[in-house]
């Protein structure tokens, strides 16, 4: 078929005939009005505003505007991993230097890292292209506005969240712009970057105000030609008391208000707490419910939940938010976000059948009423097909798939409210730091990158190595104050490894060696029960780390592996957990670093990466080997770890000897 383009000429040329437009489900409310009215949507700006803007005259003849096949609903399905049309376009208006752009970019950044399309249109990108045959004059500064206008206008019809950042200094030039996406259904939103003329030159990035100051650039925004503010914009930014970061989520709520952004892509901490002052009434609420009696494990995942470290999870799974995660490793409403573990709340028949028709009713550990479950749901415990799903095996002997199949034969999900903060008066509540208050304590560290390492296992000089070598990296790309999160797993182990708290002396005394640097370090606890479900158990641990703002994680050898229960050989390949990582959905705002692996170099009496043609100066210390030295009160090679977290395991693993 020839192209509308080809067709335009003399008025004997070949001539399209555009058939009626067809009104589809999803399509926005006035496209539909067009289309049901005769009239086609125009988004490619061909007729102008009403058909005769004064800046879009039509010039070529014998053009119709055609409609396309695929409609904006489908194109939501497909553009981006969150569903849904999101198409619209995000107009920053201010003053040269005001930090339109940096916003801008800002916002494009967090957005595709969130799965929604987004593409930034610069001022200075579109003057040296599309546009680099106009000038400032007041006539092409607005025929400038009106080519970006169509240009973005494009991009959000194609499902984009376009973003415009432009001095755009003519509320005329603005609303032409907005009415031209209006008038095809698509949304528009103006932001005033509203930075003072002062804060601006003092910026002066590009030196332009200082060329305008001594009249080498006439007609310049706010020196000699007049900047008209935005009278009722949507959004309204203060570069000079706000930081580019809360600039960028005071943005994202906003799209989130219009339904542009889902819930799952704002970057807040989905708690399941109780507001201090509801909880009394809560207290009396969950005396007066009958009770389900659960163990310390479930009460581990009741404090995960509760802290935010599932979000957007608001309880324990319900059917089919389990079903997604067995399937896709991932929950799929509202967006794809991973989860790979089933967070859930085994019961026994006789539980099942006391509460099922109860609205709610009161979690109990040990004599004390910790929670309220809502609007229960009760679905069958699969015991075999979900531990095949999780593990790759229903093993009796694995540690976690016992305690699964000793667990009740239905699970119960609902919405959690949980009556007050998880204390375990165990010496070590002051290190179990919250996603929200992991955020504020990177804030004020002044962290511009977060890195994240979590372990189940004492701290030896190798994962020190690749610690401080992650910190190195990343101040060369440019970063100035890198944190990294050291992370402990704190919830239920296997009864031979290392526990919590001899793990915690051990991690403080790397840290008063000065092995890892204690004023770019924070240690604290991560509650979650370890499964030992390697690559698929690795997502998870990564996922959670997310909710504290980590931007970075490090990933190791067999992560969350163990050997297989009839002692053969691994459960599972030691390097599938870092690829897995790579490749996993809904871990987009997450940045991998494989590890690197590390051995004792016996030239350099240090941990070293492993270097293959020099094999022969590397000695592998395996676990076996450090435990056996320890118990024996040995000391390994100089350089294998700090001395003082060595005493540290040796007085554990000699205390086990005399028992």
């Amino acid at each position: 078929m020839t192209s509308s383009a080809e067709a335009a000429g003399t008025s004997s040329g070949p001539r399209i005939i555009l058939e009626q437009p067809q009104v589809e489900d999803g399509m926005d409310p006035a496209a539909k009005k067009l289309a049901v009215n005769g009239n086609t949507p125009d988004p490619y700006g061909i007729r102008g505003v009403n058909g005769k803007d004064k800046n879009s005259k039509q010039v070529a003849t014998n053009v119709t505007a055609q409609v396309h096949h695929v409609s904006r609903a489908k194109r939501g399905q497909v553009m981006g991993t969150r569903g849904g049309f999101r198409g619209c376009t995000v107009w920053f208006t201010g003053l040269s230097g005001a930090g339109k752009t940096t916003v801008s970019f800002a916002l494009e950044e967090y957005l595709c890292h969130h799965g929604i399309p987004a593409y930034s249109l610069d001022g200075d990108n579109m003057r040296t292209g599309l546009n680099k045959n106009l000038s400032f004059t007041k006539e092409d500064r607005e025929e400038n506005i009106r080519r970006v206008s169509e240009v973005a206008k494009l991009f959000a019809d194609g499902g984009v969240v376009c973003l415009s950042s432009f001095i755009s200094p003519y509320a005329q030039d603005r609303q032409e712009a907005r009415k031209l996406h209006e008038e095809v259904g698509l949304p528009f939103f103006e932001v005033f970057v509203d930075t003072p003329l002062d804060v601006c030159e003092g910026r002066d990035v590009k030196g332009l105000y200082k060329k305008a100051r001594a009249g080498l650039i006439k007609g310049f925004t706010g020196i000699d030609q007049k900047y008209e503010v935005p009278e009722k914009p949507e959004v309204t930014l203060f570069t000079n008391k706000s930081t580019v970061q809360e600039c960028c989520q005071q943005l994202v709520k906003y799209l989130q208000s219009r339904g542009v952004v889902p819930e799952s892509a704002v970057e807040t901490v989905k708690e399941l707490l109780v507001p201090a002052d509801c909880r009394e009434a809560a207290r009396k609420e969950a005396e007066s419910l009958d009770t389900l009696n659960i163990t310390k494990l479930d009460t581990q995942w009741v404090q995960v939940l509760s802290e935010g470290w599932a979000t957007p999870m608001t309880g324990f799974m319900r059917e089919r938010e389990f079903l997604q995660c067995q399937h896709f490793n991932c929950l799929l409403d509202g967006g794809v976000i991973n989860q790979s573990v089933p967070i859930v709340l085994p019961v026994q028949t006789e539980d099942k059948e006391r509460l099922e028709k109860q609205e709610a009713f009161a979690l109990v550990y040990e004599g004390r009423r910790i929670a309220i479950l809502r609007t229960p749901e009760f679905y069958a415990h699969h015991k075999e097909e979900r531990c095949c799903r999780q593990w790759g095996t229903s093993h009796p002997d694995h540690p976690y798939i016992k305690m699964v199949m000793e667990s009740g034969d239905w699970l119960v999900g609902g919405d959690l409210e949980v009556l007050e903060r998880f204390r375990w008066n165990d010496g070590l509540d002051e290190y179990r730091l919250t996603p929200n208050e992991l955020r504020k304590k990177f804030r004020d560290l002044g962290a511009d990158a977060v890195f994240a390492f979590q372990l189940r296992n004492p701290v030896h000089n190798g994962h020190a190595l690749l610690m401080n070598d992650t910190k190195r990296r990343l101040k060369e790309r440019g970063y100035s104050k890198p944190v990294l999160l050291l992370h402990p797993l704190g919830g239920w182990t296997k009864d031979d490894d290392v526990p919590l708290d001899t793990r915690m002396k051990q991690h403080h005394a790397i840290l008063e060696e000065g092995v890892l640097d204690p004023d770019s370090t924070v240690l604290a606890i991560f509650p979650s029960p370890m499964m030992y479900a390697g690559p698929t158990e690795v997502q998870w641990h990564a996922k959670a780390r997310m909710a504290t703002g980590a931007n970075f994680y490090i990933v190791g050898r067999d992560p969350a592996g163990m050997p297989h229960p009839d002692k053969t050989r691994d459960l599972y390949d030691h390097s599938h957990g870092r690829r897995v990582l790579t490749m996993a959905p809904g871990l987009t705002q997450l940045e991998i670093i494989p590890f690197r692996v590390a051995a004792y170099n016996k030239k350099k009496s240090a941990m070293d990466f492993f270097d293959p043609e020099k094999k022969d100066d590397f000695l592998f210390i395996s676990g076996t080997k450090m435990r056996a030295l320890a118990r024996a009160g040995e000391d390994p090679p100089d350089g294998f770890m700090a001395p003082t977290a060595w005493k540290i395991l040796c007085e554990f693993y000699q205390s086990l000897s005399k028992k």
